[in-house]
């Protein structure tokens, strides 16, 4: 099997962001965006999707986190979609109900090319450290569209911001590390329709 690798480079008045993923790494990372507790989030997803991750921001933080945040999410996406290939023999779907002490959530995944994003998540607060709750959501849906997957959040339970944010990167990574994982009694690419 080919490595399953990329490198995506992306610059804009906003934002100037390099991101190497390795699909089949051991979860180690390398992380520079500028806010501490996305950087955390996305150390989580590296760490338990057993991703090799680099990122390196550099965004319009005087203004706010939305940029950087959302711009990782689409550059991230992309390189997702281009260490894929062709997603010959993948998976293609996973899925993970995570527990954090009070809080469960579950995600799902389907590497699909449709992209669509569901979520429910229900956070109190409007800040966790550096990074507002709001700003969950829209890393995930830049994800599902640049990277092509139809991608479900349902909190079950929870109180701590911290913990369901924390269990939706982590849930991610798990449901992801399945989707992307090798079947090798499939030829071609798991889909009625030949292509994905």
């Amino acid at each position: 099997m080919s490595q399953r690798t990329a490198t995506v480079q992306r610059g804009t008045k906003e934002t100037s962001i390099n991101v190497s993923l390795n699909l089949d790494g051991t979860g180690k990372s390398s992380l520079s965006t500028g806010v501490g507790f996305f950087d955390h989030m996305l150390e989580s997803f590296a760490r338990h999707g057993l991703f090799d991750l680099e990122i390196r921001c550099e965004g319009d933080l005087h203004v706010d986190t939305h940029h950087t945040i959302e711009d990782v999410g689409i550059v991230l996406g992309d390189a997702l979609k281009k260490s894929l290939g062709n997603k010959e023999g993948i998976r293609r779907y996973g899925s993970c109900t995570l527990p954090m002490d009070e809080a469960l959530v579950l995600c799902a995944v389907d590497i699909s090319g449709r992209p669509f994003f569901v979520e429910d998540l229900r956070f109190g607060g409007e800040m966790m450290g550096d990074m507002p709750t709001q700003m969950v959501r829209e890393f995930f849906y830049a994800i599902s569209y640049s990277a092509g997957l139809n991608l479900h959040f349902c909190q079950q339970r929870g109180d701590n911001d911290h913990h369901i944010a924390e269990c939706c990167f982590k849930a991610f990574a798990r449901a992801l590390s399945a989707a992307v994982s090798i079947e090798p009694r499939v030829s071609g690419a798991w889909s009625t329709k030949g292509v994905l």
